[in-house]
């Protein structure tokens, strides 16, 4: 029998419930059946048509105030334009109103299809407090959808407070007894309803992530901050630590990384149940302000809605942005599948084709890092790869009058462009074999020795061969697609040596479809759709972050999970303790691979130098400035508009660069005045580096 404060509780919920809009078809429905077009309801309810389109095919939702008011509008229409077939409102509401629900099927505000766990059990849901009562609590956004996995009824995460509750994915709010941090991972395990399933058919489940605030670390006997002398995410709790103890004790373990921001408490596999949950703590930064900004002053239920939809598009957070765009490519790429053993007839491990596989794989001399123990041993010096992203500005010298008396210099940044480098992309999966003097096949990855110092490139725009732009002097060692652009520019290429790969595959294809549909779905959200034209394309990015800051805040983590991740494949040493030539940890993931990493940046740098020849091409343009994926122009105006070239049917021209919210397709980054600009890059100024959002060169991991 229910108790009294179980009933109560239904009953607050009922009426602590926001107003539930019908289905967006039913909204645009009753719109149409009203005569209503989009724009007039927009301006009716102090909104853009956009917003109202979004509203209409699901892409997002109102808030308060306005949610009120559209509630109220669609009540009435619903009343005078009843759906055919439907009964009266006034006939169906008695039987709606004399229903009494279930502990079993409380809803909170905020979710109203959650599912909860058992009214008996210690982390059951509970509806959420009314807002005077609770300022922590947001208002209502969006309802959840019903758990896809009935293993984890409550999402992938949870935030954790200092009052014990733990504010989960849409909305639900869960209460949590535990006192201290081996009591915090047996209920995240045993009765949370936390966790997310597989992203591959043979990879592993994700392990449920706690978020603790300041007041729940102390409450769970951990420092509210950790100081020292090093970079605060490098700290770690020491092992005398009484936290420490109390999880060695209770025979938990903790992995190499230790008890710091983002702690990884597990034991042994026990059957086929994993048993390991993730701890990230804000107060430590575990949220890094560039990756996640201003996640961390959000309110629990703000920042659990935040990771709540990063961890649904792209993964849940395991470390920085960096690691979770690591740990994607191997949860996309699971590096063993189960076969059955032919002899025993049992199931057993094998590599899955395609993968990387679970052993390390030692670089090719050139493609190493000069501190890396194939290079110290070997006494190699025959210079390294330098495929990195561009870092040039146009000599002054090189500026036409015509030029000089534009008043405008216009940044174009391409949006994600190394994951647009990504798609379709062939790398190797097999180790490097040497070849003296091969003849060059651009279909095969690798890196290869060869002199491009002929190849002739208009000094008006950097060469594509370096980085820095400028023409290279003599053989180096270039990656596959570098030497191919020299063939497409009519070249002769005759390689003197080559560390080639014989197996290949596009490895980070399922990583980069996963990762452009995240960016393009949240661009939505934030009313930046792929059916806007040019010029409300550029007006609907110039608000796009005043939208929504929790969803800004998950464009900016996918866009550090891109750049993260590829420059996490050739993570450096860390530490001031490392001595050159010793191995260091990430030489152990079979994830280290610099030639991947030199083959995204090569092609990403390649697709840039084509789109500057096109646009000069086209509109006789050069570029001021080059800095990784932002090009600065000189402009008659201060918009884009003014000088990409467009075809008489007002379409764009291909081959140049285009406007739009797609990887690979440009938005403007900034505006700067022309003449200012160009008495800087006098004194040595590059302008691109201070173009508003201009991005540096790809992190080498974190």
């Amino acid at each position: 029998m229910a108790s009294e404060e179980e009933l109560f509780a239904s009953v607050d919920a009922l009426l602590n419930e926001e107003p539930h809009l019908p289905p967006p078809a039913e909204r645009a429905r009753l719109r149409e059946a009203a005569g209503i077009t989009q724009a007039r309801l927009a301006t009716a309810l102090k909104t853009t048509t956009q917003s109202v389109k979004n509203w209409e095919n699901g892409r997002s939702e109102p808030k308060s105030p306005r949610l009120d008011a559209y509630q109220r509008l669609l009540n009435g229409w619903a009343a005078k334009y009843p759906a055919p077939g439907a009964a009266p409102a006034a006939a169906t509401a008695p039987a709606a109103a004399s229903g009494e629900p279930a502990a079993s099927e409380v809803k909170t505000a905020d979710a109203p299809q959650a599912p909860t766990v058992p009214a008996t059990g210690r982390g059951r849901a509970r509806p959420a407090t009314p807002p005077a009562a609770a300022s922590r609590r947001p208002a209502a956004k969006k309802a959840a959808q019903p758990a896809a996995d009935p293993r984890f009824p409550h999402g992938p995460l949870a935030v954790l407070d200092g009052d014990g509750c733990a504010y989960g994915t849409g909305g639900i709010v869960l209460d949590c007894p535990a006192t201290t941090v081996v009591e915090l991972v047996e209920w995240t395990l045993r009765e949370s309803g936390l966790g997310a399933p597989r992203l591959h058919r043979n990879g592993k489940d994700s392990d449920p992530l706690i978020v603790l605030t300041a007041a729940a670390a102390v409450k769970l006997g951990l420092p509210e901050r950790l100081e020292g002398h090093e970079q605060r995410r490098s700290l770690r709790l020491p092992e005398g630590h009484p936290v420490v103890k109390q999880v060695v004790k209770a025979k938990w373990r903790l992995t190499q990384r230790g008890f710091g921001p983002w702690a990884r408490i597990y034991r042994k596999l026990q059957g086929r149940e994993r048993q390991c949950v993730q701890l990230a703590v804000l107060s430590w930064d575990a949220l890094d302000e560039r990756s996640w900004p201003g996640v961390s002053e959000m309110e629990p239920a703000d920042v659990a809605r935040v990771l709540g939809v990063y961890a649904t598009r792209v993964i849940t957070p395991r470390g920085s942005t960096a690691v979770s765009g690591l740990e994607l490519m191997t949860a996309l790429r699971p590096p063993t599948r189960a076969v059955r053993d032919e002899a025993s007839g049992n199931w057993v491990s094998a590599y899955n084709p395609g993968s990387l596989g679970t052993e390390p794989m030692d670089p090719a001399p050139p493609e190493a890092t000069p501190e890396h123990p194939v290079v110290v041993k070997s006494g190699w010096t025959g210079g390294f790869l330098n495929e990195e992203a561009y870092q040039w500005a146009r000599p002054v010298d090189l500026l036409s009058d015509e030029e000089c008396t534009l008043p405008f210099a216009v940044g174009l940044d391409l949006n994600t462009a190394f994951l647009a480098a990504a798609a379709r992309l062939v790398v190797g999966l097999s180790e490097p074999d040497h070849f003296h003097a091969p003849a060059f096949n651009p279909k095969i990855p690798g890196s290869w020795l060869v002199d491009l110092s002929h190849v002739e490139v208009d000094p008006r725009l950097p060469s594509p061969f370096t980085p820095d732009g400028t023409r290279p002097t003599g053989p180096a060692w270039y990656q596959t697609h570098t030497v191919a652009y020299a063939q497409e520019l009519g070249y002769n290429v005759q390689p003197l040596e080559g560390y080639l790969r014989r197996e290949t595959g596009a490895y980070l294809d399922p990583w980069h479809d996963r990762l452009k549909t995240a960016y393009v779905d949240t661009l939505a959200d934030l009313g930046v759709t792929r059916d806007l034209n040019d010029r409300a394309f550029l007006a609907a990015m110039e608000r796009h972050k005043d939208v929504d800051p929790a969803m800004a805040a998950v464009l900016a983590a996918i866009k550090a999970t891109v750049k993260g991740g590829i420059g996490k494949l050739r993570e450096r040493p860390q530490g001031r303790k490392y001595k050159e030539g010793e191995r260091w940890p990430a030489l152990q993931r079979p994830t280290w691979r610099p030639d991947i990493r030199a083959a995204v940046i090569s092609k990403a740098r390649i697709n840039m130098h084509r789109k500057l020849r096109n646009m000069a091409a086209m509109t006789g343009l050069y570029p001021l400035a080059v800095l990784s994926d932002c090009v600065v122009y000189p402009s008659p105006g201060e918009s884009p508009l003014d000088f990409l070239p467009y075809a008489a049917s007002g379409k764009p021209q291909p081959g140049g660069f285009r406007l739009g919210p797609t990887p690979g397709l440009a938005k403007l980054e900034g505006v700067q005045s022309m003449l200012w600009a160009v008495d800087l890059m006098e004194q040595g100024y590059n302008p691109a580096r201070h173009i508003k959002g201009g991005d540096a060169v790809l992190d080498e991991g974190e």
